[in-house]
């Protein structure tokens, strides 16, 4: 990760997800990354719908050119990258794996802008729609409007486990029947 803000969400949404996979949804605090509000989202996992938009903060709001409530993000997306957008996603809310992505964007005068896409899933529960959270900034500080974004480079990040140590993992699957190793 290169851009700050996408260091700092990341360190939040892993000390909430503790031992699991990813955190449930309703263990995040807003306020506790109130200067990073502005800059993130959360996508309604439906893919028919081109993963919508559920809430988005009004500084990637006013980056996109739009309200972006129940807009499709995928079509923020050009050309190719709009079905490796699609891709990714369907991969961190499937596998519940992060992913971090550069784009690059045209701004209104026609120059090339380069952002930082990061894509966090959050635990599936019964009842509730599979959403992610994510972060969209870009580097430079005078990008005003941005469009036909285009994915740079992506890669899935991989969390540090929290593993027992393995006699306790052990001990964890066993349950009631327990088979020694021995010699023959």
């Amino acid at each position: 990760m290169k851009h700050g803000s996408s260091r700092e969400f990341f360190a939040y949404w892993n000390a909430k997800r503790g031992s699991a996979r990813a955190p449930e949804r309703s263990e995040f605090e807003p306020s506790a990354v109130r200067e990073l509000l502005a800059d993130t989202f959360v996508l309604s996992c439906d893919g028919e719908a081109g993963y919508p938009f559920r809430v988005a903060g009004t500084r990637i709001s006013a980056l996109l050119g739009c309200d972006l409530k129940k807009r499709s993000f995928s079509t923020l997306f050009s050309g190719e990258s709009r079905g490796e957008i699609e891709d990714i996603i369907t991969s961190v809310a499937e596998e519940t794996l992060p992913a971090i992505a550069g784009v690059t964007a045209t701004t209104e005068t026609g120059a090339k802008a380069h952002l930082e896409l990061l894509l966090l899933p959050f635990t599936a529960r019964v009842h509730e729609p599979v959403s992610m959270t994510g972060l969209l900034v870009p580097f430079e500080d005078d990008v005003i409007t941005v469009r036909d974004l285009v994915l740079t480079s992506w890669r899935y990040l991989h969390p540090q486990e929290r593993l027992l140590p393995r006699a306790l993992r052990k001990l964890a699957i066993a349950r009631g029947f327990v088979v020694y190793e021995g010699l023959r």
